[in-house]
């Protein structure tokens, strides 16, 4: 069986490495692919081979995206993800500073299966990382995408 693959979407340095941190202190061993911007997301997501032979990269298991990124926001990559039937069902779950209402409506609208605020403390953020990994790697059965992917 492949490994889970989590696709982190973040810019913000510091709250990458706090993720990063956080999944390792929980033994969350998963590969992390890390998109530094909405681009890059939706290029690992939707890149295209050079070929017919060449697979697309593997798709995550979950999708941890935070909203405000450069170049293509977090809001758009959700809309392009739930666009496309190769990502249709992928979990995306908002990991965002955000405490805008509309931030949180629109997320839902546009098909986010979670909206999770960042805490500001690393314990408390350590504890949601870890609850989210749990829950989506291990608790979680999704529907089968593997004729898609």
């Amino acid at each position: 069986m492949a490994e889970k693959i989590i696709l982190l979407v973040e810019d913000e340095p510091k709250d990458e490495v706090l993720t990063l941190r956080a999944l390792s202190r929980n033994n969350l061993s998963n590969q992390v692919v890390i998109a530094h911007d909405g681009v890059e997301a939706l290029d690992y997501l939707f890149g295209t081979a050079s070929s017919e032979n060449v697979p697309l990269n593997p798709l995550p298991e979950v999708i941890l995206l935070d909203l405000k990124l450069p170049k293509i926001s977090g809001l758009e990559v959700l809309r392009r993800v739930r666009a496309e039937e190769r990502t249709r069902l992928l979990p995306v779950v908002v990991l965002t500073s955000s405490d805008e209402e509309r931030d949180l409506v629109q997320s839902y609208s546009l098909g986010a299966n979670s909206y999770v605020r960042k805490p500001v403390d690393f314990a408390e953020f350590t504890e949601a990382v870890r609850q989210l990994g749990l829950y989506w790697l291990l608790i979680n059965q999704g529907p089968s995408c593997r004729g898609v992917r």
